[in-house]
């Protein structure tokens, strides 16, 4: 069985019917043909920031992206660190 892909304008529609019209959401689920549990999700990932709720496949908010670039940032200045440490006690080596 395949799973199943919902556009972003079909989970905010699945959302304003519980929140706007009244409709519950175990209703609303059953009218909709999906898991009450997801659409549970729906609601709260809508209501915790509606302009960045449902963003899509491999798109990350602004704030996993700014993440994801400083761990990049991280890794690479720990290997210059490392290559600099090994350089320092080369050169020391041959001082003595």
């Amino acid at each position: 069985m395949q799973r199943r892909q919902f556009s972003r304008e079909y989970k905010i529609e699945a959302v304003k019917l519980v929140k706007e019209r009244g409709v519950s959401v175990a209703q609303a689920a059953r009218d909709l043909d999906v898991h009450e549990t997801m659409l549970r999700k729906w609601v709260r990932e809508f209501g915790a920031d509606p302009a960045e709720s449902f963003t899509g496949n491999g798109q990350m908010k602004p704030e996993q992206l700014e993440i994801e670039h400083l761990r990049r940032e991280v890794s690479k200045l720990k290997a210059e660190r490392d290559i600099l440490k090994k350089a320092a006690a080369y050169f020391a080596k041959d001082v003595i």
